[in-house]
């Protein structure tokens, strides 16, 4: 029989039944749509306006400092995604290459980091729906949703990036359209509400210029201000971005795939974070962004366009479901990977014949679910305590990705690479020298990117909002390892 005539293989797709496994169904445009729509959510369109109060027109410096620390991060994950691709990285990687303890750790940090943010995300979408709808409760918004996004997850991997993709043009198309409408404000000398003319030049002549509050101040109430107390809030923003790591296992061909959405992170900071707050502050004087609206509705009203109000709550709905589809996605992959690492129950991972792992996306959309409804009872004390763990728990994760590196590093010179991997019986320099997709300057960079988090958790202390998450991190890492101890004692 000649080789056109041999029975061809099953092409590995949502909709045709092959035996249980994750399928490699995420094309180039999902992991490059993910990665982007990863950088960009609530956090730019109304939590900007925090870190502008912060820094003024400094505040530029702090997303490029902030944004080159992410990319050496993805890097750092990218290297070894690229080598060594499969689901749950973050944890995966930590036990392979470190011990299970840690992958315990980092699995379990992440799934709970995402279940928080999920949490409030889905408890802020009846506000987006209230803008049309004022009658429908939030709580009927919330499960709503939930349901939706819980029957994408459930469909195939490829409908989750189907989702996610578009999910990402919506919010990439409003910020090219700020940033395109403000240049023609400035270019065409268009008049403003403020009566300010726009110019880049405002960046150095408005409200005691480029640097208002130096690096780091105190205000007479007490707290402090400052560019490097910016950066508190600047790098949270950029949470989601290393959910690149974790389409590593469901992605057609990593290899190419993983490093050219991870090359383009730093040039997405630039455009869309960089770019955007560049454009705003010369349109609208700094000091007159207060918080009690988006800066982007701010640019659009200051020329008389009003409809820009309902237009940015359509996007920030579709951010929000962003966030919670990618959440649920993540979640389920890490218990999946948790369990295969025997560090959870075994039910999680099992695959359907779709290859989705329903029993991590049921399990952690019902402790979403539960979480929600502990927001709508007690919401001081979920967001005091709850969003505390969530905000330490990012500078964990980011911490032991790159800790993950450096013991990676170690195994393949060793010549413990993967089996499977082209540095499979290389070993010494030789190894380290053949990683396809290597982190840049790499006995160096993971020493600079631990030494920046350290400081931004010291920066955290001196916040008042942000001091409850260092404590709560403490805690939270004790009850890890406590709980890591009592698995391993009752096997």
């Amino acid at each position: 029989m000649s080789t056109a005539d041999a029975p061809k293989k099953p092409r590995e797709t949502d909709d045709v039944p092959v035996p249980a496994t994750l399928r490699k169904s995420l094309k180039n445009r999902h992991i490059q749509l993910i990665a982007l729509g990863g950088a960009i959510g609530t956090g730019l369109f109304y939590g900007s306006s925090e870190s502008i109060a912060l820094a003024g027109p400094s505040i530029l410096l702090a997303y490029l400092v902030g944004g080159l620390a992410i990319f050496a991060i993805v890097r750092a994950l990218s290297e070894m995604s690229v080598e060594d691709p499969k689901a749950g990285a973050f944890s995966y990687y930590a036990t392979r290459y470190w011990s299970k303890r840690a992958g315990f750790i980092s699995g379990w940090n992440y799934w709970f980091n995402y279940i928080l943010v999920s949490m409030v995300e889905l408890s802020v979408v009846g506000k987006f729906v209230n803008y049309w709808f004022p009658a429908i409760p939030t709580w009927v918004s919330a499960a709503v949703f939930l349901v939706i996004i819980c029957a994408a997850n459930l469909l195939g991997v490829s409908k989750f990036g189907e989702f996610e993709f578009w999910f990402a043009i919506i919010k990439i198309v409003a910020v090219i359209a700020m940033i395109v409408g403000g240049l023609a404000v400035i270019i065409f000398a268009l008049p403003t509400a403020s009566g300010v003319r726009a110019s880049f030049a405002n960046w150095f002549t408005v409200g005691n210029g480029f640097f208002p509050n130096g690096l780091m101040g105190q205000n007479s109430d007490g707290s402090w201000t400052g560019l490097l107390m910016a950066l508190v809030v600047v790098m949270f923003s950029f949470g989601g971005t290393e959910l690149i790591g974790i389409t590593a296992g469901e992605t057609e061909d990593p290899k190419t795939t993983i490093p050219r959405a991870t090359n383009d992170i730093i040039w997405r900071i630039l455009v869309f974070y960089i770019g955007a707050l560049g454009v705003i502050m010369a349109v609208v004087p700094w000091n007159t962004i207060d918080g009690k609206s988006s800066p982007f509705v701010q640019i659009f009203d200051s020329v008389g366009i009003h409809a820009a109000a309902g237009i940015l709550n359509f996007v920030c709905l579709t951010a929000v479901m962003s966030v919670y589809n990618s959440g649920l996605y993540a979640n389920s992959r890490m218990l999946y990977s948790l369990a295969k690492q025997g560090n959870a129950p075994a039910y999680l991972g099992k695959l359907n014949s779709r290859g989705v792992p329903v029993a991590g996306v049921l399990t952690s959309a019902a402790i979403t679910a539960i979480a929600v409804v502990v927001v709508f009872v007690w919401p001081e004390f979920a967001f005091n305590y709850l969003m505390s763990i969530a905000t330490i728990a990012g500078i964990i994760n980011w911490t032991m990705i790159m800790l993950t590196e450096m013991k990676f590093r170690k195994v393949v010179a060793a010549g413990g690479a993967p089996e499977d991997s082209e540095l499979a019986g290389l070993s010494g320099q030789e190894a380290l020298d053949a990683i396809h997709f290597k982190l840049p300057f790499a006995k160096v960079t993971p020493w600079v990117v631990l030494a920046f988090l350290a400081l931004v958790v010291v920066l955290m202390c001196f916040s008042t909002s942000y001091r409850i998450a260092v404590i709560a991190g403490v805690i939270w890492l004790a009850i890890l390892f406590a709980a890591y101890q009592l698995t391993q004692a009752k096997k």
